[in-house]
């Protein structure tokens, strides 16, 4: 089983996005996924067709300790994976958690009694380095960091780095960085190309090999609360996640 933070503290990197499609690939290689929306947005929780709106309790619950997981998570509409939903609520657990005792360790702790259920835990963290962020890199055992490959990405990476190394060693000694992964990917803009060149001459094989392009499809699945995967499974998008999810397998089973 392994539980796997997807964060970066910069917005629009394609967080959601991975958490989602990723989620909904390892489901159809017949692996149980559990993936959790630590963001108050809530859009890992509409993107897998569960209404955010109309939810009696999300993730928020489960931090504050008036619920555990199983009472709350939902089954994603389509994609055959689980869903610990969250919505506008979740942005008061914040000021709330702070009062708390082992306010770091809320998630982890609930998590505990599901993990059994599951061969992957997903954490869609939110873009900032806040509580929540924290409680999802405490949880996990390892950090997927989805990252464009523009001019700032170096830059917030370094500050992302630093912060999983503090996490280490203050809250969660066996963190590890799982792997860099390339989305919205345009291999006909130089700088993009540049960029990629760096990642790999910087971080090696913790680079994911499989590259997420920009893809009109991929950015459409959501507004239908679909994975790309169920909203067209030919699309460069979908098919890449899918070569993500077997990348992501073979590099586990070589590891136990």
């Amino acid at each position: 089983m392994r539980i796997i933070a997807i964060t970066n503290q910069k917005g629009g990197v394609g967080k959601t996005t991975t958490g989602v499609n990723l989620a909904a690939s390892l489901a159809a290689m017949q692996r149980r996924v559990l993936l959790v929306d630590l963001d108050p947005q809530g859009n890992a929780t509409m993107g897998s067709g569960v209404d955010k709106r109309s939810l009696a309790a999300t993730v928020y619950h489960v931090l504050l300790g008036e619920k555990q997981i199983a009472e709350v998570r939902q089954r994603a509409a389509h994609g055959g994976y689980d869903v610990l939903p969250s919505n506008r609520d979740l942005a008061g657990a914040e000021v709330e958690l702070v009062d708390i005792e082992h306010r770091e360790t809320r998630l982890k702790t609930a998590l505990q009694a599901v993990a059994a259920e599951y061969d992957f835990i997903l954490i869609d963290c939110p873009p900032a380095l806040n509580l929540l962020t924290v409680n999802g890199l405490t949880a996990a055992q390892a950090v997927m960091i989805p990252m464009q490959c523009e001019y700032y990405a170096l830059e917030g990476l370094s500050d992302l780095v630093g912060t999983i190394k503090r996490v280490r060693a203050h809250l969660n000694p066996e963190l590890e960085i799982e792997g860099l992964l390339r989305t919205m990917y345009d291999p006909r803009n130089t700088l993009a190309q540049q960029v990629s060149a760096q990642l790999l001459q910087h971080f090696g094989d913790k680079v994911y090999r499989t590259v997420i392009p920009r893809n009109v499809r991929l950015a459409e699945a959501p507004s239908h609360g679909l994975p790309a995967l169920e909203f067209d499974r030919t699309s460069k998008g979908a098919q890449a996640y899918l070569a993500l999810a077997g990348e992501m397998l073979n590099r586990t089973e070589a590891t136990v």
